[in-house]
């Protein structure tokens, strides 16, 4: 280096410089030179090290400690830098140091200190800053109220973010996509979709992150329509497909029933990662084509790419769903002799389903037994189930109080065992199980079914009433019931699991959410397209056999994804095989 470097040349050194070891020695340069008091220089130091070179950040703290009176660039790139690294809590101790030296925050500090509460999920301290910017009057920049919007949304608080949003004198594409992000990612569907429509009705252009989002909620409602419709929008905007946008598009279309639009988007990536290969195995997974997720697990290994332990979930699932235990079994041995990917929680579950789903109870209890991890209530659960299934009561009766032991808060466990007791007749069992159940644990999860008609969900419970047109929907209800009864059905009552009569458990099952989803479905789609029903709980053995007879006597495609897996309804017949 010259014995002596002008501001310019400096600047553009230390522009240039792409290792920490090159800062270091410009740095030396200006300490030999007497210019670590120079503010311009000193600034363009730290942000190198603390934004432009990533990991670094501790060098600029000791460069900004050095200096006597840092001014607010510095201030704010000392922040930027701490909110983007391992320790974002450094950036607020940053903040709160700013102000006792008396320099005001302006918008970007309130923006680098909002990341930093937003990646810590620290809610309090977003709200103390909140109250701040609002007293410096600078609760209309955009640039912060985005970041207060992001905030909320982060920490769950979706009423916050909407109250904000809901002032802003002109919110940006980014306002309206974090809104729409936030809503999907808190679980608010419906409020997503909204806010998707408005966006349309502003004309307002999407980002890639908010249609991956809108895709997401699309995913969660099977609402296939208005999937394909903003697979259509991203098609007439010109907006590239990337691994983000296509991998939501398959997941979209995947768990929407339809496989071979995830098929296409899938083929039309030109590079396609783990992430990718993965969505679209869990895919077939889900579908019970256990076969094609095998063939496309071999593909992908035959691109070179490696398999992570997301990739393993989703192929030991296809052959859980499929019942390809040998497959299944050496897979699995594969994860650590061939990929070095050590098997966690999940993976033996996806081994005890697969044993449990083919009625190896006794070979499920043992590998359960033998596993080197602690095994989970939901290992315990899965086994329990395939007691009930498979007549283990006295294993049962044993694995019940152990699930309720291990975790006693859960309404799902209390459900599942007193249901248990249930099918063998134990009703005062079932009696004091759900007493117990309403002292310790909040309200079960109430079943549900949902169908999209026209870009509209409508959601239905069991022996829905609310619907404006429930005459209509009871109406073909009944005309189900009576042409069911016509080609022979006889209701199997096994999993009405209430101490009543015969004919009380006939007309229950009868109103079963999905069945009242289907009557709506009949009522509103024409014959001979599919009708596509989305229901978050199990489907019941009897209602299975019911939708077989339904697809038939209808003459009518229906496909059901349930919290396991699809179930596609042809002439009589299901995809599963009746194995589910």
């Amino acid at each position: 280096m010259k014995p002596m470097m002008d501001q310019v040349s400096l600047v553009a050194a230390i522009k240039s410089c792409t290792r920490v070891r090159e800062l270091r020695a410009i740095h030396a340069h200006m300490v030999r030179a007497n210019l670590t008091q120079d503010t311009f220089l000193t600034s363009k130091l730290i942000e190198s090290s603390a934004v432009t070179l990533p990991g670094h950040v501790s060098y600029a703290h000791r460069i900004f400690s050095s200096i006597l009176h840092p001014n607010p660039f510095m201030w704010n790139t000392i922040i930027r830098g701490y909110s983007i690294s391992d320790s974002p809590v450094t950036a607020i101790t940053f903040y709160r140091d700013m102000s006792l030296c008396g320099i005001s925050p302006n918008s970007y500090t309130f923006g680098f200190a909002l990341k930093a509460c937003c990646k810590l999920l620290r809610l309090f301290e977003g709200q103390e800053l909140h109250s701040q910017i609002v007293k410096v009057g600078l609760d209309f920049e955009t640039r912060v109220l985005n970041g207060l919007i992001k905030l909320y949304a982060s920490c769950g608080c979706m009423e916050y973010a909407r109250d904000v949003f809901d002032e802003m004198p002109e919110p940006d594409s980014a306002s309206w996509s974090t809104m729409v992000s936030g809503y999907a990612q808190n679980g608010q569907a419906v409020e997503a979709l909204e806010l998707f429509r408005e966006i349309q009705a502003e004309d307002v252009r999407s980002d890639v992150f908010t249609l991956a989002s809108v895709a997401g909620v699309c995913s969660e409602f099977g609402a296939l329509e208005l999937g394909k419709w903003v697979h259509s929008y991203i098609d007439n905007k010109g907006i590239k497909i990337d691994l983000v946008l296509g991998t939501a598009l398959m997941g979209m279309y995947s768990k929407c029933g339809s496989l071979d639009n995830a098929l296409k988007v899938f083929e039309g990536i030109p590079e396609r990662d783990v992430t990718a290969w993965s969505t679209m195995i869990a895919g077939y997974a889900v579908h019970g084509q256990g076969e094609k997720a095998l063939q496309l697990f071999d593909a992908m290994k035959s691109s070179k790419t490696m398999p992570n332990s997301v990739t393993f979930t989703s192929v030991l699932s296809a052959c859980s769903h499929s019942g390809l235990i040998e497959k299944g079994h050496q897979i699995f041995s594969t994860m650590w002799t061939e990929y070095k990917i050590t098997p966690q929680i999940e993976h033996y579950g996806c081994m005890v389903d697969l044993f449990c789903r083919a009625g190896m109870v006794d070979h499920a209890h043992k590998f359960i037994q033998t596993m080197p991890i602690e095994p989970n209530v939901v290992l315990w659960r899965t086994l329990l189930g395939a007691c009930k299934a498979h007549g283990y009561n006295d294993l049962a009766d044993h694995i019940s109080r152990k699930i309720l032991k291990l975790d006693p808060t859960s309404p799902d466990n209390y459900v599942l065992v007193s249901n248990v007791y249930a099918s063998l007749g134990r009703w005062s069992s079932v009696s004091q199980v759900r007493s117990l159940m309403k002292d310790k644990t909040p309200k079960k999860q109430h079943g549900w079914s949902s169908i999209e008609i026209n870009f509209m969900v409508h959601k239905f419970i069991m022996g829905d009433e609310s619907h404006p047109e429930r005459e209509k929907i009871y109406g073909m209800l009944q005309q189900m019931a009576t042409k069911l009864k016509l080609v022979g059905h006889v209701a199997s009552t096994v999993d009405v699991l209430h101490d009543i009569d015969e004919e009380e458990k006939q007309y229950a099952l009868g109103l079963h959410s999905e069945r009242v989803a289907i009557a709506y479905g009949l009522l509103h789609t024409p014959n001979g397209l599919p009708i596509r029903i989305v229901k978050n709980l199990r489907v019941c053995r009897d209602c299975h056999e019911v939708i077989k007879l339904i697809s038939e006597v209808y003459n009518r495609e229906i496909i059901v994804r349930d919290r396991v897996r699809f179930h596609h309804f042809r002439e009589g017949v299901c995809s599963c095989n009746d194995y589910w």
